[in-house]
Order: C-alpha cells, then structure tokens, then sequence
C-alpha cells in the first residue's frame, strides 16, 4: 500500500510538471509582459489579425502613474495561474494529496486499476477547467480594457522575406505586414505619431525570426542584443527555469503568416511600435539528458497570435528595433 501511495505522488507529479511546461513552452511562456513605454498599461488597438483587444501586461518595470482609468489595466503581479485559480488549484490538490497520502485517495478511495485511472481522468479534467477558466479570465480582463479599433492609415504592400506580401485596405490580407501607417491620437504632448516605413517592417519580421532562433539556442547574448534588458532578463528567467527542470524549448521553422501594425509613435526619450503577428513554428520541449520529447511535435507546427512592441532611439535606422514587450492576442 505504501509503494502504491508513492507511485501514484509520483505519476500526479509528472502529469502536473508535463502540463505546466505545457502551458509555458515558446519564447515568453505565453504571458504578457514588458514595456510600452507611456501606453505600458492601456491596450494596443485592435487590428485585422488580432481583431480583439490584446490581454493586458502582466509584468513589467514600468511603473504606472495615478489610479487606474477608463481603457488601462492596471498591472499584475503574476499570471493569473497564480493568482486567484493557482491558490483555488493549489487548495484542492493539497487538499487531495492530504487524503492520497492518509488512505482516502484523492477524489475517493483508490481501490485497484479502476481507481487510479478514474484518478488520472479526474486530474485532466480539473487541469482542462483551470486552463477554460483562465482563458475566461484574461479575455475579460482584455475586453473591460475598453480598447478600441485605431485609425487605418495606409497599408504596407510590399514584398516581405520568404515571398509574403501586405494586404491592402478593405481587402483579404494575404500574408505579410498590412494595416494602420501612424499611431492613435497622442495622449499627452510628450507622445508624437510615428510613421512606419518598409524597412521597419522587415526589421520586425526578422526580429520575430532571431528571438525566437537565440531562445532555442540559449544564446543570452543574442537576446540582449536583440531585446530590451527587461525582455532579456525575462526571457533568461525561462531558460534558467527550464535548465532546472532539465528541459530544453527548441523551436524552429518560423514563418510570418500574416502582420498589422496596431500603433506607432513617439516619445520623448525612444520610438515605439506595435504590431500583431500571425505565425507559424515548430515547438518543442525536449529532455536535455536524453533528447526524449516532453510535449510539442516537431512534425506538426502550430500557430500563434501575438502582439510585440519594438523600442529604439529617437531617429534611429530600423536596425536598431529591440523587443520591448509581448502581449497574448484575445
């Protein structure tokens, strides 16, 4: 009885470590977090490839000024998985392992095979409930944003690397960057519009290639050279994170299946910009010691919306966009 009572820890454990990583594959974990500079906290507008508005900064070192206001979210101390639902999820199955290890089982006694798949199924349908509930959570968050669709100035048509090109206004977007030339209207005398050329569309193209390419190759340099020091202590954080866990996130075969930029412009101090990407890529996470594949598939890609911000100096050329921020797409 007491061997099985172990095992049994032991398989709950794995299954529950196998679906946070899960949860937390690909460069940023799937959270929002970083640095818009004065729009940190109120959200980007909604473009046609991400339609609804972007869930709201989780984590960031920009402070917010004032009480919170119509259309900003105020700033969170950690992903809603640990918050609210991570302490509700915590307390059940502390809760449960109590009884496991007291002989009453988690859900009800554990009493031959039956029991401890009946277990399994009831551990997947909690985790299953805790994942809709946070994805409830955060679109809720995202829409009491009060965000709303910004100006459509003229789209980028051009073409982009590996044969994509801008949609048009008012048409199919067929790949590639389209959507609003300048930002919103300027908040404060201090935020200026930006106009946005070809070339800076190319840069964040490939800037969405290199990140992701330095994150799977654990190059630290690479990301400080690509992002902000805030993006690249974060993202170091992660592989640190999986190194202890002795995983390895690699992800390959990235391609920009479809591009907006949702605003642009200027402050005193740096030049911002935020676009949606629609892409595609292989993810995967993989046993650093024997190579065996923890979750993803390598055969099969998946595809991801998010919104990235890009900072550089005031009047800099476009090589100089670094990653300042990631926002999940509603």
């Amino acid at each position: 009885m007491k061997f099985r009572k172990i095992a049994l820890f032991a398989a709950l454990a794995a299954a529950l470590s196998v679906g946070a990583i899960d949860a937390y594959a690909r460069p940023g974990g799937g959270s929002s977090t970083g640095s818009r500079g004065a729009k940190t906290y109120s959200a980007p507008p909604s473009t046609r490839t991400a339609p609804n508005s972007a869930a709201p900064i989780e984590r960031s070192v920009t402070p917010q000024s004032g009480p919170s206001r119509p259309g900003m979210a105020a700033p969170s101390t950690g992903g809603f998985g640990r918050g609210l639902m991570g302490g509700l999820l915590g307390g059940l199955l502390g809760a449960g392992l109590f009884g496991m290890l007291f002989g009453h089982g988690l859900m009800g006694g554990l009493g031959g095979l039956t029991s401890i798949l009946g277990l399994l199924l009831q551990i997947g349908l909690l985790v299953l409930v805790v994942r809709f509930a946070m994805n409830w959570y955060r679109n809720r968050q995202a829409a009491s944003a009060g965000a709303a669709p910004g100006p459509q100035g003229a789209a980028y048509s051009g073409p982009m690397q590996g044969g994509l090109s801008g949609g048009l206004p008012g048409g199919a977007p067929t790949g590639g960057f389209g959507g609003a030339g300048f930002g919103g209207p300027a908040a404060n005398d201090q935020i200026k519009p930006l106009q946005i050329a070809k070339g800076d569309f190319d840069a964040f193209e490939r800037r969405l290639a290199e990140v992701q390419q330095a994150f799977s190759a654990e190059d630290i340099g690479a990301l400080r050279r690509l992002c902000t020091p805030e993006i690249a202590a974060h993202l170091e954080q992660e592989l640190a994170d999986n190194a202890a866990r002795g995983v390895v996130n690699k992800v390959s075969n990235v391609r920009l299946l479809q591009g907006d930029l949702a605003e642009s412009w200027r402050e005193r101090d740096a030049d911002y910009a935020t676009v949606a990407m629609r892409f595609a890529l292989n993810d995967v996470m993989l046993e650093k010691a024997s190579g065996r594949v923890v979750s993803g598939s390598a055969g099969n890609p998946e595809e991801v919306t998010e919104l990235w911000t890009f900072r550089r100096a005031p009047g800099a050329d476009s090589s100089a966009w670094t990653l300042s921020a990631m926002q999940q797409a509603a």
